[in-house]
């Protein structure tokens, strides 16, 4: 009886050490699992390009506040970008510098129309190289033999082409400013024509003409003579990271990321002016 009772709480302890034992290892298991990193994440933000310094200022500021999320920008023209989220090229966010193309998003129900909202404004300027530029009272100016070629942004994917189009057509010369035109893929093409001497006047964003040391601004376009320039952001529905993708989107309408765009010369929608 003595032997079989020692047997007994023999086995009694076994298994306890044994059910302790699995206990602690569950246990750093857990623990291990725990304290594990998420895997990385990439967002793909396709983004006017007339916002490529301060995007990228803003890259640095949240990828620090944010291990393992990771930006990469798609700069261009908003038309252009529109077309390949169409296409599927594979895009997070879309921040649009006119609402057209995010409209157009939202229709096709690529963008959610709740998930989507006007961040920025901003005004459109003609800047002249600056050694030496011509001077510009009115738009009428551009018209004359001094001045020679005139680039503008494709009207058809080019935000600001449109808007200068507009405002020339009210003006009444677009038509016979066509033999002076050039145009071009982007803001940022118009931007490096007039810097290089390449064109003599060109069609930019008052926040493109501020990162520039080669070209000043000549006139600023009466903003009567075209629509409201909004640049609105939203989250795209075939985002494979929505929730990475909506906590950007919301940290770009932070007062962090507001500030950073106003350093840069945008301003809030529906205020007087960019300036």
């Amino acid at each position: 009886m003595v032997a079989l009772l020692s047997q007994f709480k023999f086995k009694k302890a076994a298994v306890l050490s044994i059910l302790l034992a699995l206990g602690v290892l569950l246990a750093a298991c857990g623990s291990a699992d725990k304290g594990k990193a998420s895997e990385p994440v990439e967002l793909t933000i396709s983004a006017a390009a007339s916002l490529t310094d301060a995007l990228q200022e803003i890259k640095g500021k949240y990828e620090a506040a944010h291990e393992g999320v990771t930006l990469a920008f798609n700069f261009g023209a908003s038309g252009a970008l529109q077309q390949q989220i169409e296409q599927g090229a594979p895009a997070d966010l879309f921040l649009s510098a006119a609402s057209k193309n995010m409209a157009a998003l939202v229709d096709k129900q690529l963008i959610d129309a709740n998930k989507q909202t006007n961040l920025l404004a901003n005004e459109l300027v003609v800047v002249v190289p600056a050694d030496g530029g011509s001077e510009l009272a009115s738009l009428n100016d551009l018209a004359k033999e001094t001045i020679g070629k005139i680039a503008i942004g494709i009207p058809e994917s080019v935000p600001a082409g449109n808007y200068a189009k507009e405002a020339l057509t009210k003006a009444g010369i677009w038509d016979a400013l066509q033999a002076k035109t050039v145009q071009a893929k982007d803001v940022r093409q118009v931007l490096q024509f007039t810097e290089t001497g390449n064109v003599d006047a060109g069609f930019v964003y008052r926040t493109d003409a501020l990162t520039s040391e080669k070209a000043k601004i000549a006139l600023t376009v009466d903003p009567a003579d075209y629509p409201p320039i909004v640049y609105p952001i939203g989250l795209v529905k075939a985002s494979k990271h929505a929730e990475e993708a909506e906590a950007f989107y919301s940290y770009l309408q932070s007062a962090e990321a507001l500030d950073v765009f106003k350093a840069y010369g945008f301003a809030a929608p529906g205020s007087a002016s960019a300036k």
